[in-house]
């Protein structure tokens, strides 16, 4: 579905949801004040876009930082084989300590192909996860890249 193609209303709601819900005990019908329609209204509309595969979820963002976790790093992995990539991604991906776990395609020098978003409460942290991954998946081909300042961090805005 193309942004044309929802309804004006639609989109109201869109553009109230994607930013962090109220802090209330009845977010949505706030967001439905805000949006100027009903509380059944806004319920209706999420869970059919729900159901029809355009929203996933509704979570918390915890603010990893503020949040005692300050120091991550970005881990890119040469994994060899697609079905084993898949394989270690999942296993990657349930671990706590990483929130991001993407397969991208390799690029000339740059063999990796899938990156991890590793958090921790101070470097060493960081680095034990890593080796527990190594261990646990066999893949010792990699490179840690940790982050210095936090530049940006927003959710999208679609409308």
């Amino acid at each position: 579905m193309s942004p044309s193609e929802f309804a004006e209303n639609e989109k109201k709601v869109l553009r109230v949801t994607q930013a962090d819900l109220p802090d209330s005990e009845t977010p949505f019908a706030e967001l439905a004040r805000e949006a100027g329609i009903s509380e059944q209204e806004v319920l209706e509309l999420l869970h059919r876009l729900k159901e029809k595969g355009y929203i996933r979820r509704f979570g918390a963002t915890l603010r990893h930082q503020q949040a005692g976790y300050g120091h991550n790093a970005m881990v890119a992995w040469f994994v060899h084989g697609d079905d084993n990539v898949q394989r270690v991604g999942k296993i990657m991906a349930a671990r706590p300590e990483i929130t991001h776990c993407y397969e991208r395609d390799s690029c000339l020098d740059w063999p990796y192909n899938l990156y991890t978003m590793v958090h921790g409460r101070n470097r060493e942290e960081c680095m034990r996860v890593v080796k527990e991954l190594v261990q646990e998946t066999g893949v010792d081909q990699y490179e840690m890249l940790f982050s210095y300042e936090e530049l940006k961090k927003t959710s999208m805005q679609y409308f």
